[in-house]
């Protein structure tokens, strides 16, 4: 049987590129088997032709001129593993002008132009599928655009970045401060010279936003992401958080709030029962509610070649047959809607709130909780020398009434000072 060839324009050669090069000439009979196509690497846009690669490529291959590799009528699909917003967007805006399909795993450039993008691709009837720009090599995006179109979704939780988890899970299990569970990470690879992106929640605001653009057909940008890092996580934290029967865990939480959007990021304590509790070292998690579905978990690798490249190709394979049958996948048409601002939120939380240990203080700080309508639902001591830390769980409460408790605790003569606030998932 003759296999019709799809000849593939690749902008980007790194870790990803060069690991979907090796694929496609590895799994090629395969693919060729199943779906009849014979995907072709026909051009490679570098920014460096001489710099040495992972992987060999033919020289006619090779080229710096990424605009030319875009125009050239004898390539069918592009794919974009360049990241960053520039050229990626100009490039791919100019493919979708040209009709042809896009893969791209570029999630920087999706939660911040996304909606220029899929209006490009829906104004040229042509594919843009973006499966490995969040959760690397677990398929997700393609789930929550398809399988689960027709259901009404409540919730999604998603440990979407490796680094931090990794990090939490050093913490954790050998005891490492954040800073030399930091330097592990940096010394395996799984964080970049500077972590900013990564411990800060930036990387995981932005496959957020990605996700809840998906999943609930709104409008999400990256800055619209409630956000907090883990860098002020200490490992008595965790120590207490397990012993209160709970993991730490940096969470993105995209919630449908009556009518709303709730997307953010930061750290939660996630009860030991629940399956995210158990999700270790550098792997990624999403948990998804459903009203019919019920509970999903999608878990896996989150990062790296090999895995993100894995769905690079799961796209390219899609595209091309598509391009092949006339057909498109559903483009997402986000529609702008109210991103529920943090402070009308509703959670428990963790608070620890270093106090002078003496008679009455107590009765001092359940009276400031009460005042707010914050209601605590455990409590313990302890003896810290002259001082004594409490630590609350409170209840589920506004988020305003919560940062206005802390603000009067923090004016106390009995309070030395508030430590460490976390949001609480399933307290109750």
């Amino acid at each position: 049987m003759g296999h019709e060839t799809v000849r593939v324009g690749l902008l980007g050669c790194g870790n990803v590129g060069g690991a979907l090069v090796e694929l496609i000439r590895d799994r090629g009979d395969a693919i060729a088997a199943r779906t009849g196509l014979r995907l072709e690497v026909a051009k490679v846009a570098v920014r460096s032709v001489s710099r040495p690669r992972s992987v060999d490529l033919a020289g006619d291959v090779l080229t710096d001129d990424a605009e030319s590799l875009v125009h050239d009528p004898s390539i069918d699909v592009i794919v974009e593993v360049i990241g960053g917003i520039e050229p990626a967007r100009r490039l791919i805006l100019a493919a979708l002008d040209a009709k042809k399909p896009v893969v791209t795993a570029n999630k920087e450039l999706l939660a911040n132009e996304g909606p220029e993008l899929f209006a490009a691709a829906s104004r040229s009837g042509v594919d843009l599928l973006f499966e490995a720009a969040v959760a690397g090599g677990i398929p997700l995006i393609r789930p929550l655009r398809e399988s689960l179109a027709g259901d009404r979704l409540r919730r999604i939780l998603g440990i979407v970045n490796g680094t931090t988890n990794f990090v939490l899970t050093k913490m954790s299990e050998d005891g490492q401060s954040f800073a030399e569970a930091v330097a592990e990470a940096q010394s395996l690879g799984y964080a970049e010279r500077d972590p900013t992106a990564d411990v800060e929640g930036y990387d995981a605001a932005a496959k957020a936003a990605i996700i809840a653009t998906v999943a609930f057909g709104t409008q999400v940008a990256a800055g619209d992401v409630y956000r907090e890092g883990i860098a002020g996580i200490t490992v008595e934290d965790i120590s207490m958080a397990r012993r209160l029967g709970y993991a730490i865990k940096l969470l993105a939480v995209i919630e449908a709030v009556d009518g709303d959007v709730a997307v953010r990021v930061h750290p939660a304590m996630v009860p030991l029962s629940h399956p995210l509790a158990a999700v270790r070292d550098s792997f990624n998690a999403i948990f998804v509610e459903g009203e019919a579905v019920g509970d999903l978990m999608f878990y896996g690798r989150g990062a790296g070649g090999p895995p993100t490249a894995s769905a690079v190709l799961g796209d390219l394979i899609d595209a091309a047959a598509n391009l092949r049958q006339g057909r498109v996948a559903p483009v997402p048409a986000p529609v702008p809607a109210r991103i529920r601002p943090v402070d009308e939120l509703r959670s428990a939380y963790y608070v620890t709130i270093d106090v002078v240990d003496r008679p009455g203080v107590l009765a001092k700080v359940a009276g400031v909780t009460a005042e707010h309508g914050v209601s605590i639902w455990k409590m313990e001591q302890l003896g810290l020398g002259d001082e004594a830390r409490l630590v609350l769980v409170t209840h589920t409460a506004e988020e305003r009434a919560m940062q206005a408790t802390l603000r009067d605790l923090r004016s106390l003569d009995v309070v030395d000072r508030v430590g460490t606030l976390l949001r609480v998932v399933g307290a109750e």
